[in-house]
């Protein structure tokens, strides 16, 4: 009973800090893409914005991934959110200064995609290594949709805090989010003993053996390049959106705001679905399906204005969150603990290389045009990627049969 309550209070902790960290991180760049949208309504401006972001991320995520595996991963965890909230309070003291907006945006945003890019893989290294293999599907549903919503919700908490009290006590306020999940990795204690990891060899009792996904023998690229390009469709989507809300809508940052919460309560909703989909389909289903009927409703998102988007957004949202959470099981379940860092430090790194590329074609495209192609060339890319990845999984590799292993069902 002692050890499954420090499990379960472990993962509170890391669900927790993975929301704060999210929210945290997003919080600054959509005040940045705000304030960029304001001074110059283009995609293209905006999109500099994000590849400033993901460059660093694309180029150093595989590098530290490698060290991740060599170092203790919650202490990679809390150094990079104590360095993130320092350099977050970086900013709002350069615009209190009088500094000029651009450059500190661009470097703030850019210093801290640099931590990002050590925090990722951290992160996945620590969740492959304290939490028990048969809680990990269950565990990874709530910690996606808890990114993906913090994600989303910081364009509410920046679009709604911008319009009310300006830029710089919100990012004031973005300081005390790193803190505060600093706080909760340093509550996850210690790397527990060889005991606790196994405690469900010793407690059968407690693992529903319903074989869900086959990860033995699946293309390792094909399973990354599945994860990676949802990557791609949510920050391509984060600089869509304030173009199409503020630029051609001509809507305030608080309807930006509003429309994003939206899709955040979609994500909410996605872990409780994927907990009764998860028993009955496996992942890769689940993953290409949504990706792919999310698409779709990526095409339709602009054509109907403000009314359309607080529909089809959050729809898009819980089914996107489906896709996702059923994406980073592949990926976790067919990793090694002692080899997790590098696996989605190479994710992480594909992912916004690839989205450097997207964001440079959809900017370009939705300069010359308008955001409805830009978001349908967005559909294009993704439905390519997951088509291409769903054709590699579904052709396995041969494997013996003592070698096949299954993902456990959903608790």
């Amino acid at each position: 009973m002692a050890v499954h309550h420090h499990t379960s209070r472990t993962e509170r902790l890391l669900v927790a800090a993975a929301f704060i960290t999210a929210l945290g991180n997003n919080v600054q760049l959509i005040a940045g893409a705000l304030i960029v949208v304001r001074a110059d309504r283009t995609m293209m401006a905006v999109g500099w914005l994000f590849i400033a972001v993901a460059a660093p991320q694309a180029l150093l995520s595989p590098v530290f991934g490698r060290l991740v595996d060599r170092f203790d991963r919650r202490t990679l965890w809390f150094g990079s959110d104590i360095t993130s909230a320092v350099t977050a309070l970086a900013l709002p003291l350069w615009l209190a200064g009088g500094g000029a907006p651009g450059p500190g945006i661009y470097a703030a945003n850019f210093a801290l995609a640099v931590v990002s890019a050590l925090f990722f893989p951290a992160s996945a290294a620590l969740i492959k290594e304290r939490v028990r293999p048969e809680r990990l599907r269950a565990f990874n549903a709530h910690y996606e949709t808890a990114t993906q919503a913090g994600m989303l919700l910081s364009a509410t908490a920046g679009g709604l805090a911008v319009q009310a009290f300006g830029v710089i006590p919100l990012l004031l306020v973005n300081v005390g989010t790193f803190a505060v999940s600093a706080i909760c990795v340093i509550g996850v204690g210690r790397r527990p003993t060889p005991m606790i990891t196994s405690i469900a060899a010793a407690d059968p009792g407690r693992v529903l053996p319903i074989p869900a996904v086959r990860t033995a023998g699946l293309s390792m690229s094909g399973i990354i390049l599945l994860f990676a390009q949802g990557s791609v469709v949510v920050t391509v989507f984060n600089a869509l959106l304030p173009v199409l809300v503020l630029g051609e809508l001509h809507r305030g940052a608080g309807t930006f705001g509003a429309i994003d919460a939206l899709g955040g309560l979609g994500f909410l909703f996605a872990a409780s679905a994927y907990r009764i989909l998860g028993r009955r389909f496996r992942d890769l289903g689940i993953a290409v399906v949504a990706f792919l009927v999310c698409d779709v409703l990526f095409v339709f998102q602009p054509q109907f204005g403000v009314a359309g988007l607080a529909v089809l957004v959050p729809v898009a949202a819980f089914i996107f969150g489906q896709a996702r959470i059923a994406s980073r099981n592949l990926l976790m379940a067919s990793v090694d603990a002692n080899q997790a860092g590098r696996a989605f430090g190479v994710a992480n790194g594909s992912g916004l290389a690839a989205t450097i590329m997207a964001m440079l074609i959809v900017a370009t495209i939705t300069d010359q045009s308008d955001t409805r192609y830009g978001f349908a060339a967005t559909a294009a890319l993704s439905a390519t990627a997951t088509l291409t990845a769903g054709i590699r999984l579904l052709r396995p590799k041969r494997v013996p049969a003592a070698a096949v292993a299954y993902e456990p069902a959903v608790r």
